[in-house]
């Protein structure tokens, strides 16, 4: 397991934290339940997904590549990585692909495999959490006649895709 497993697992948990506190509110009807709560439960764990990719993306560069470290190629690739890492935002399954195979050579959505899904529901299923992050973040408050962005039992579902994609994106990682 990489480092940047655990400390995704760790922005996780806080994830979780958030949407029992939805669930404490909503468990008295005396109180009204905030729906802001789901929408930065939900941020929250896209932000832990990227964050995780760029993190292991460096944690897995330092490692493949430590013997180049301070020569001309070393602080080439590594300049590279970053001025990528700067720009890569909302990763959904492409970005990701795409940062894998430039810098290691993987598709490493081709391993996004669990359960009963498979990669190209993974990848699907990413970028449709990926969209909806966007809606979260872009289309505050708004009507009151729209459809909430996420329901509560889509924030289950949300939390153990992204669990169990992390894993799979490590597994695959701990192969190469």
């Amino acid at each position: 397991m990489t480092d940047s497993l655990k400390i995704f697992r760790q922005s996780l948990s806080e994830a979780r934290e958030l949407a029992d506190c939805y669930d404490v509110f909503n468990s008295h009807p005396e109180l009204s339940t905030p729906s802001s709560l789901k929408k930065a439960c939900l941020i929250l764990t896209l932000t832990a997904w990227e964050t995780y990719i760029e993190d292991v993306v460096t944690e897995l560069f330092d490692s493949k590549f430590s013997l180049l470290k301070g020569s001309k190629l070393g602080v080439f690739a590594a300049k590279q990585l970053n001025e990528r890492l700067k720009f890569f935002h909302n990763p959904n399954s492409q970005k990701t692909k795409h940062l894998f195979e430039e810098f290691f050579d993987i598709d490493v959505t081709e391993h996004w495999q669990w359960n009963n899904v498979m990669p190209k529901d993974a990848r699907e299923q990413l970028n449709r959490w990926i969209s909806k992050r966007g809606e979260a973040v872009h289309r505050a408050g708004g009507d009151m006649n729209q459809p909430q962005i996420i329901k509560k039992d889509e924030l289950a579902k949300c939390l153990r895709f992204f669990d169990e994609l992390a894993k799979a994106t490590d597994h695959v990682l701990e192969q190469i």
